[in-house]
């Protein structure tokens, strides 16, 4: 492993890995950073060669490994996180800036990117400060609506409904939020990319998107890659819609009271539990989320059951975004239901 404190500038450049093959070292930009990864990567967008904000380096870590019976180990301290999945492959999370990955066994570039991406960056966005929701974000107009729900409840189905009315993608499944101002939240734009179940894929033709191979049998949905409605600059974040499944398509106000524990249970780091808010995390953590809660506001939207339906949705949200004042208050008048 590298030692703490060494300048990424001396690892610049092809190296071999454990298995003794020598792995190409890639360079790209996601949320605001330049990574430096020996892990392939076409999700993200490439970028010239750099001293990396991130380094994702292959390599042995001499951590426990679970079982096909535990299936995973997680393990979190205050300056580094270790996750392991039995047929993925462990990863730690070091220094803020670093991942290392011991791959299981036959497992390829495409299946550790799914972890990789997902709750592994998640959590080291978390450590450098951002606020991360599981969520979807789209940009309308330079105003950034979020889609937090449980699962099934059409996060992605809707912002790529948004994508197809003429809107851009900030983001995916992980949406980091910068706080450095509190009163006026920022969302990070990831990569452009969206993740869409077969019938979502089939109601909502995304024309201008590559949709990759399925990265295992037991993953249902499906990687789009984008290519154009992709915003790559910071947003305002405006709203946050909460969804639910309803007969028709409504926007309504959450009072503070819920709009708190909404954005807590959706953000990321708490999937892992109180375990995953170590040493002064858990007093940010609340500190960012009542921010969220005081500057953005945060509705419930319902979205009709039915694919052929999601229309109804998007113009809900486009006619509440297109309002003067959204701070938190009232939807757009007109815009409750329909």
């Amino acid at each position: 492993m590298m030692p703490r404190n060494q300048p990424f500038a001396t690892y610049l450049g092809d190296r071999p890995s454990r298995d003794g093959m020598t792995r190409k070292r890639r360079y790209y930009r996601a949320y605001g950073l330049t990574v430096a990864s020996d892990v392939a990567l076409p999700e993200l967008q490439p970028a010239e060669p750099a001293t990396p904000d991130i380094l994702i380096a292959i390599g042995t870590i001499d951590m426990p490994k679970p079982s096909s019976e535990t299936a995973t180990i997680f393990r979190f301290e205050p300056d580094r996180q270790y996750l392991a999945w039995h047929a993925v492959g462990a990863f730690l999370i070091s220094d803020f800036s670093r991942i290392d990955i011991e791959p299981a066994p036959g497992v390829d570039d495409a299946l550790l990117a799914f972890p990789l991406l997902g709750p592994v960056m998640a959590l080291l966005l978390h450590q450098r400060g951002l606020l991360v929701l599981h969520a979807s974000a789209i940009a309308v107009a330079g105003r950034g609506a979020i889609f937090m729900g449980d699962k099934g409840a059409g996060k992605s189905t809707t912002a790529s409904a948004l994508i197809r009315a003429g809107h851009d993608l900030l983001t995916d499944d992980v949406v980091a939020l910068d706080l450095a101002n509190p009163v006026a939240p920022m969302i990070v734009p990831g990569f452009p990319q969206i993740k869409l179940a077969a019938d979502a894929a089939a109601a909502i033709s995304l024309g201008q998107a590559e949709v990759r191979p399925q990265v295992h049998p037991a993953i249902e949905k499906m990687q789009h890659r984008l290519h154009g409605a992709f915003s790559s600059g910071t947003v305002p974040a405006t709203r946050i819609y909460v969804l639910e499944r309803g007969q028709k398509a409504g926007i309504t106000p959450l009072p503070g009271i819920a709009a708190l524990p909404a954005i807590i249970k959706f953000s990321y780091v708490t999937r892992f539990g109180r375990a995953a808010l170590a040493g002064d995390f858990a007093a940010l953590h609340f500190r960012q989320c009542s921010a969220i809660a005081n500057h953005v506001g945060v509705f419930r939207l319902e979205v009709p059951t039915g694919l052929d339906r999601i229309g109804e949705a998007v113009e809900l949200i486009e006619a509440d975004l297109a309002v003067g004042n959204l701070a938190a208050g009232e939807p757009a008048a007109g815009c409750r239901q329909r």
